[in-house]
């Protein structure tokens, strides 16, 4: 069992949400969400050596115009990204966590879940990958649709998406296939990081995996639970090897056995 520092607990700044078209209570038809107009999010955001890319998807999140509560969790960084923490802190009012070992991508969701306070829970990772303009509309679905999860799919259409190698796009549209026959949803993108969750459903969930096989995890847990699910497009950035990116070939792996595991053990 890991040893992990107290959390600091200043809230990160929040930001003016963006105003909404009014609408009469009595002309109003969608589906209430139980939710405040304007729900706080919190922003789980794992990182391992991300020392390079973290202050930036820091103020990115915190420009996003809506009310944020950042919670960064250092896995065990060698590079730096720890002591880079603390200054965010200081400099921007936001929670550090700090795991004294490597564990895993995993752990760390665990950790940044159960400190959220806000009414709904997204992980973010901090690289450059994934955009945080995208949280107005993957908040929509809670605020419309009285959703209790959304995932942001790369393979929906959004704004725009960067071309990688085809094996990259096969992996994951396959592991997606995968488990989707055992977990008998319907989803585009499993693999992707952009999941948002009420707070109740984040912080019920059972997590057990310590690396990336968390995603399959998080996914059969979720229907197991039968919860109403959206997907929403979102932008995609995705790194190469060359730019840091960690997953491999051995996690693609890792998952097929994970999501059978979780369907049948889990």
């Amino acid at each position: 069992m890991s040893t992990e520092q107290p959390a600091t607990e200043s809230a990160a700044p929040a930001v003016p949400a963006q105003s909404r078209s009014s609408t009469r209570p009595e002309d109003d038809t969608r589906p209430r969400s139980g939710l405040p107009a304007n729900p706080m999010l919190s922003v789980v955001m794992p990182a391992y050596n991300e020392i390079k890319t973290l202050e930036t998807v820091v103020k990115r999140v915190l420009a996003v115009g809506m009310p944020v509560e950042i919670i960064m969790v250092d896995d065990g960084s060698t590079d730096g990204t720890r002591d880079l923490m603390d200054r965010l802190v200081e400099k921007y009012g936001v929670k550090a966590i700090k795991h004294e070992v490597n564990q895993g991508k995993g752990a760390a969701l665990k950790t940044g879940f159960a400190h959220a306070t806000g009414d709904l829970v997204i992980i973010q990772d901090a690289d450059l990958e994934y955009d945080p303009e995208d949280y107005h509309s993957l908040l929509r679905p809670f605020l419309e649709q009285n959703a209790d999860v959304v995932y942001g799919s790369r393979y929906l259409v959004g704004r725009y998406i960067r071309v990688h190698p085809y094996y990259h796009y096969m992996g994951n549209r396959f592991l997606t296939m995968f488990s989707n026959i055992f977990t008998g949803l319907k989803l585009t993108d499993m693999e992707t990081c952009y999941k948002v969750f009420r707070r109740e459903v984040a912080q019920g969930l059972k997590i057990t995996s310590k690396r990336f096989t968390v995603e399959p995890e998080i996914t059969a847990r979720i229907a197991r639970k039968r919860l109403k699910i959206f997907e929403v497009p979102i932008s995609y950035l995705g790194r190469d090897y060359a730019e840091g990116k960690k997953i491999g070939w051995k996690d693609g792996i890792a998952a097929l056995y994970s999501i059978i595991k979780f369907r049948f053990w889990g």
